[in-house]
């Protein structure tokens, strides 16, 4: 059966995405645990991240990387925070979360009720932000 995010990266459910390259996308969490929470998540579908290459895991955390530049450089936080658990989509995600407190790594605490024109907003800053950083290139319009 088809992940919820491989229908988003085909275009059959829409998504916030603020990086596309060949291996992988980052899109904003429609549910985030801290403003500008976002998933890197590779375009091919995979349960789990240990069944990975280890190309694609480097690739990954190298674009987790680039993200949580631009995130400490748009969204107040003391540090961002990586997770990766996997039990609520079974295809490989890393949250890449800004945070202020541990609490904003607890599931529990998630914004159920984010409004769209915050989403938008924060997209789009942390698509200028990666811009800014010279990473335009995998930075899609909108």
């Amino acid at each position: 059966m088809t992940s919820i995010f491989t229908r988003i990266i085909r275009g059959e459910i829409p998504g916030r995405f603020i990086w596309n390259d060949e291996t992988c996308i980052v899109m904003l969490d429609i549910r985030p645990l801290h403003p500008g929470h976002v998933l890197v998540i590779p375009k091919t579908e995979v349960d789990q991240w240990t069944d990975l290459d280890g190309a694609t895991v480097g690739h990954l955390m190298a674009v987790a990387h680039h993200v949580a530049q631009a995130q400490k450089a748009s969204v107040p936080c003391a540090r961002v925070g990586l997770m990766i658990a996997g039990f609520e989509v079974p295809h490989t995600h890393i949250h890449v979360v800004p945070m202020s407190t541990m609490a904003n790594l607890d599931f529990a605490t998630a914004d159920t009720s984010a409004q769209t024109e915050d989403l938008d907003a924060m997209a789009e800053t942390l698509r200028a932000a990666l811009r800014e950083a010279g990473h335009g290139g995998a930075v899609p319009t909108d």
